[in-house]
């Protein structure tokens, strides 16, 4: 069973979190406990670009998914011992992507970020900007070396999606299969 954290940053995309809120909410049987951490940019994006604050309902749903500020250092994955074994940050901005890099634990994001790469499970950052500079490449560059997945929000389109959220779901049912759950989405050759 997974241990998840779903971190949200102010970066643009909050189809992407929306989405993977959605999904993990329809298999909770794959999964333990579900921590939630949501910058104030990252509400204020959401409202902006979706038009609505359906985050509160979603992550009101069940009891299995506990909401925590972005300074709560008392969260259980804020040290190695509360054995989470998967971070998602998605969107991933690239000043979040900067401070994980650089080893600067300055919120839970990044203290959760650092905690799951020491402890060897899984980090994977859902970058979303466009383009890239020679520091951005360089931070997903570190990143990687030290064990993350770096999964930009790159959509595919042999499924032939026909709606945005159809669209973002490619993106947001790889990061799924990356975390390791089992999902029924789209899959090439079948």
């Amino acid at each position: 069973m997974h241990k998840i954290v779903l971190a949200i940053t102010g970066a643009s995309g909050s189809i992407y979190p929306k989405l993977l809120l959605q999904k993990l909410l329809t298999i909770p049987d794959q999964w333990n406990e579900l921590g939630v951490v949501m910058t104030t940019n990252a509400r204020q994006v959401w409202e902006t670009e979706l038009g609505n604050d359906e985050y509160k309902q979603l992550l009101q749903d069940t009891d299995k998914v506990k909401v925590y500020g972005t300074m709560d250092f008392n969260a259980p994955f804020a040290s190695g011992s509360g054995r989470f074994n998967t971070v998602i940050i998605a969107p991933c901005s690239m000043g979040t992507l900067g401070r994980i890099a650089t080893g600067v634990s300055s919120d839970l994001i990044t203290r959760a970020a650092d905690v799951v790469l020491k402890e060897r499970r899984k980090l994977i950052c859902m970058i979303r900007d466009t383009p890239y500079n020679l520091i951005h490449i360089r931070n997903m560059e570190t990143v990687t070396l030290a064990g993350g997945i770096i999964c930009p929000a790159s959509p595919s389109f042999y499924s032939k999606p026909t709606t945005i959220e159809e669209v973002a779901a490619t993106v947001a049912d790889r990061v799924l299969d990356l975390a390791g759950l089992d999902i029924s989405t789209f899959r090439w050759g079948s």
